[in-house]
C-alpha cells in the first residue's frame, strides 16, 4: 500500500509543479537555516569525553584572598599556581593526573628546503595520553620516570610528523625546537577533540597541539606558557624561576578518579593540603577550598555554549516554524483543489484513514526532498561561516550524525505541517462532489 501511495504522491507533485516546488523550497530554506545553527550548537555542546565524564575532573584551588575574583561563578580561577600543581602531582590518590600548559616551539627542520616555523605545543605529563585516550600511530608516551627525570623527549602530531619526516616512523629521531633537542618517542594519530575541553583558557575550538613535551622540563628548558596568566597579588617577577615560585595562576590540572570512593579520598587529601599550606602562610582566605568539576560541568562552567548561540538556535527554529505555516497554506490550497477527486475515491470505497495516510505520504515526500535541498543550503551556510569567521572553522562542519538529524527534522516538520491539510481533505463528503459531477 505504501508504494501505491508513494506513486500517487509523485504523480500529484508532477501535476502541480509550481506549488510543489514552492513547498519544497519553503521547507528547504527553513531546514537550511535550522540545520546551520543546529550544527554549530551541536558542535559547541558536544562532550568528547562523555563516556568518561564522571572519571575526569578539572582541579581548582582557592589560593587567593577573598577580594580576588577569577571571573567565574564561584570566583575561582580556571588554573592553578605552579607550586600547587607541582605539589598535587606528588599526591598518591589519583589513578592518573597531569599538570600542563599550552606552549609554542620554534622548529628548525633538518631539511634545508623547509624554513623554520612555529608549532603549537603542550608541556604535560605522561598520563595525559591515557586519560584523554590519545591514539598513537608510532611509538608510545614517554616512560613514567621521565615525569620526574625531565628528559628531553617529545610526542608529536601526525601533521608535524608528515611535515618533518614525510610520514615515516620517526621514533628515535630528534627535533630542534626553541634551541633545544628533543627525541621523538611517539607519533599520535588523528586527535581532534572538539571542544578542546582540557584547556578552555586558550579557546574551545582550535586544532590540538603539534608537540608534547614533559611538564618536568619547565624549570630546565624554561618553557613559556602561551595562554592566560593571572595574578592575585603584587609580585616582582624578574626571572623564570620567579614565575615558578609565584602565586600566579597559569597551570591547568586534571585528574582521573574511577570511583566515588577515589574522588572522596582525593577531596580529603586536597583539604589536608589546603590546611597545610595555610599553616605555611599561603592561601590567605579563611574559606580556601578545592573544587573538582567533571568534563560536562567544566564545559558548562566555562560557558562554551554562549547565550547568543542559544538565541540564534531559537530564532532559526522560529524561522522554520514560519516556513511550516507557509507550507500549511500551500498544502491546503493544493489538497482542497483536488477535493472532487478525493470525493470520488471516497465514493468508491476509500476510507478517511486511507485518504489521510495517502496525503501524509505526499507531505513526507515533500519533507524528504526539502530536507535534501535544505542540507545543501545548510552546508553552503556552514561554508560561508567558515569563510567569514575563522573562529568557526572547527564549529561549522556537519558530520553524518547531523546530516541524518537534519533530514529527520525536515521529515518531521513536513508531517506536522501536513496533519491539518490531510485531515481536512480526508473529511471530504463524497455525496457533494458526486452531485456536482
Amino acid at each position: 500500500m505504501f508504494s501505491y501511495y508513494l506513486r500517487l504522491a509523485w504523480l500529484s507533485l508532477k501535476q502541480t509543479p509550481v506549488i510543489s516546488a514552492l513547498m519544497v523550497l519553503a521547507m528547504a530554506i527553513g531546514i537550511g537555516a535550522a540545520g546551520t545553527s543546529l550544527t554549530v550548537h551541536y558542535t559547541m555542546s558536544h562532550n568528547p569525553m562523555a563516556h568518561k565524564n564522571d572519571q575526569l575532573y578539572a582541579v581548582q584551588l582557592k589560593a587567593h584572598h577573598d577580594d580576588y575574583d577569577g571571573g567565574t561563578s564561584d570566583e575561582l580561577d580556571l588554573q592553578l599556581t605552579y607550586p600547587d600543581a607541582d605539589n598535587i602531582n606528588r599526591m598518591s590518590t589519583p589513578q592518573r593526573s597531569t599538570a600542563m600548559i599550552r606552549a609554542g616551539f620554534s622548529i628548525k627542520p633538518d631539511d634545508p628546503q623547509l624554513h623554520p616555523f612555529m608549532a603549537t605545543g603542550r608541556a604535560t605529563g605522561r598520563d595525559f595520553f591515557g586519560m584523554f585516550e590519545v591514539p598513537f600511530l608510532y611509538g608510545a608516551p614517554w616512560s613514567t620516570a621521565v615525569d620526574t627525570l625531565a628528559e628531553p623527549v617529545t610526542v608529536i602530531s601526525r601533521a608535524l610528523n608528515d611535515k618533518l619526516f614525510g610520514g615515516e616512523n620517526s621514533v628515535g629521531q630528534t627535533i630542534e625546537a626553541s634551541n633545544h633537542l628533543y627525541t621523538v618517542v611517539g607519533v599520535i594519530d588523528d586527535f581532534h577533540p572538539q571542544p578542546l575541553f582540557y584547556d578552555l583558557n586558550n579557546g574551545a575550538f582550535h586544532e590540538p597541539e603539534e608537540m608534547f613535551v614533559p611538564f618536568s622540563l619547565l624549570p630546565v628548558n624554561k618553557i613559556e606558557a602561551f595562554g592566560n596568566r593571572n595574578g592575585w597579588k603584587s609580585e616582582n617577577l624578574q626571572s623564570y624561576d620567579d614565575w615558578l615560585r609565584s602565586e600566579m595562576y597559569w597551570v591547568q590540572y586534571w585528574v582521573e578518579l574511577e570511583t566515588p570512593a577515589q574522588k572522596a579520598d582525593f577531596e580529603q587529601e586536597l583539604a589536608g593540603y589546603i590546611k597545610q599550606q595555610r599553616q605555611l602562610g599561603r592561601m590567605p582566605s579563611d574559606t580556601a577550598f578545592a573544587s573538582l568539576k567533571n568534563v560536562q560541568q567544566w564545559l558548562d562552567y566555562n560557558g562554551v555554549v554562549s547565550e547568543d548561540n542559544r538565541i540564534l538556535l531559537a530564532l532559526s527554529f522560529l524561522f522554520l516554524l514560519v516556513c511550516m505555516v507557509n507550507m500549511i497554506g500551500l498544502l491546503l490550497a493544493k489538497f482542497l483543489r483536488r477535493a472532487a477527486h478525493t470525493g470520488v475515491r471516497r465514493a468508491l470505497g476509500a476510507s478517511q484513514r486511507q485518504i489521510f495516510a495517502q496525503h501524509l505520504v505526499e507531505v513526507s515526500l515533500i519533507g524528504v526532498l526539502g530536507g535534501g535541498l535544505g542540507s545543501v543550503f545548510a552546508l553552503v551556510g556552514l561554508a560561508g561561516l567558515r569563510q567569514l569567521y575563522p573562529y568557526y572553522d572547527q564549529l561549522a562542519r556537519m558530520d553524518i550524525t547531523m546530516l541524518i538529524t537534519v533530514l529527520l527534522l525536515s521529515l518531521l516538520a513536513a508531517i506536522i505541517a501536513g496533519l491539518l491539510p490531510a485531515w481536512r481533505v480526508g473529511r471530504t463528503h463524497p455525496a457533494h462532489y458526486l452531485k456536482s459531477q
